[in-house]
């Protein structure tokens, strides 16, 4: 039966929202009805997540990647404890406290009794189960491996969570830093510096050269202070306009790849994400044409994700992984060598995994070095600027006390 949501209204007029399983939303209505509530809205979830998908609101397409590695480990468990999938998804439907997650869960356990599989419930949610977890999960349930399967793919939510908090926390101090700085430099031009210089306006003798550029940066910024807004807004409307252009998008990526320190850390990511992807892939038996092509598609720099779909070509005449990818030159020297090391060998997966462990660690190290470096430059920075501020206010009172000697 599929799963409705609902938003009803009870005797005192207080709004009740839920979950239902029936077979119509009639009869759904008619289950409300019999329990004193007033029907507002039933909407199937499937239907429901399918409008969602499509707003432009990106919060709306997905769950997040903790929701995510959370019922999968849920449901690992339980599979492997031997409880029937059905089960599975109903304890962990009740078990989370996020009403979205439940009515996700419950529109997927509608198709699996339906008699389809699990592939084809999660596949009826594409923007909440990507496509390398439904293929993993069709995979394992081919082989009769589902357990073992969504073992793995736990470990990798878990990963890939772990790995983005890591980049998301490591960017907090460098970015509340400089808005910090551009907060206080810009009260200091736009109130304390006019209030300070009026003193000096009021004498006929020339200011200083810095204190005459400080004025005039100060009048500028409070007199156009919503032109520079508005300039910075249309700037990065503009630009998220021209990346919207596959091309232009594609240039750009090229360029992060050739800056010095980013650069690194974007291929890294990249490799790390596409060789840990291909790992899980090839352990659960998907083949390697459809693994490499998946896999491609969580790169998310475009000439990298060109270099995979390049070497998938090559794969299918019968070139190595490890060959194919090394002629883009765009991978890591060490990630091409444990491939080459795991075909020769017959242990690909373990290669993969061990190639993604290296690229996350050395990410993190990079990360860490560059936040440790960016902090106390952006001090310095900042006390660039209040000191080029204080010199500016302070040259004026040095002159005056010459002149009264």
């Amino acid at each position: 039966m599929p799963a409705f949501e609902y938003t009803a209204l009870d005797p005192a007029g207080r709004e009740r929202k839920g979950l239902l399983e029936g077979d119509t939303a009639r009869q759904i209505r008619q289950l409300l009805r019999e329990q004193q509530l007033l029907p507002v809205s039933v909407a199937e979830v499937e239907k429901t997540e399918a409008r969602r998908s499509g707003t432009r609101f990106s919060a709306w397409r997905g769950i997040g990647a903790g929701d995510l590695a959370m019922l999968t480990r849920q449901l690992a468990t339980l599979a492997r404890a031997g409880l029937p999938l059905e089960e599975a998804l109903l304890a962990v439907s009740q078990q989370t406290e996020k009403p979205r997650v439940a009515a996700i869960l419950s529109g997927v356990r509608a198709r699996v009794l339906e008699g389809r599989s699990l592939a084809d419930g999660l596949a009826a949610f594409p923007q909440v189960f990507p496509e390398i977890y439904r293929a993993t999960v069709a995979a394992g349930e081919q082989a009769g491996r589902l357990d073992g399967v969504l073992e793995r793919l736990a470990d990798y939510t878990e990963n890939r969570q772990l790995l983005q908090s890591r980049i998301r926390n490591a960017l907090v101090y460098p970015v509340l830093l400089t808005v910090v700085c551009v907060v206080i430099v810009s009260l200091l031009l736009g109130y304390v510096v006019p209030e300070v210089v009026n003193v000096f306006k009021a004498g006929k003798h020339q200011l200083p050269l810095l204190t005459r550029g400080l004025i005039a940066l100060s009048d500028g910024f409070r007199r156009w202070w919503w032109l520079l807004a508005l300039v910075a807004a249309g700037g990065a409307w503009g630009f998220r306009r021209w990346l919207a252009d596959p091309a232009a998008r594609r240039r750009w990526h090229r360029f992060l790849l050739a800056l010095p320190l980013l650069g690194r850390v974007v291929r890294g990511v990249n490799a790390a994400r596409f060789a840990r992807t291909l790992s899980i892939l090839t352990a659960s038996a998907v083949p390697v044409l459809e693994a490499l092509r998946i896999a491609g598609e969580v790169v998310g720099n475009l000439p990298m994700r060109d270099a995979v779909a390049a070497a998938a070509a090559k794969v299918r005449e019968g070139a190595p992984i490890a060959r194919s990818l090394a002629a883009s030159k765009l991978y890591p020297p060490m990630l091409i060598h444990l491939v080459a090391s795991g075909e020769t060998s017959g242990e690909l997966e373990a290669m993969l995994e061990r190639a993604a462990a290296n690229q996350e660690r050395e990410m993190d190290g990079i990360v860490n070095t560059a936040v440790n470096i960016l902090g106390p430059a952006m001090i310095l920075v900042m006390g660039g600027f209040v000191l080029l501020i204080v010199l500016a206010l302070l040259l004026p009172i040095f002159e005056l006390n010459q002149l009264v000697r």
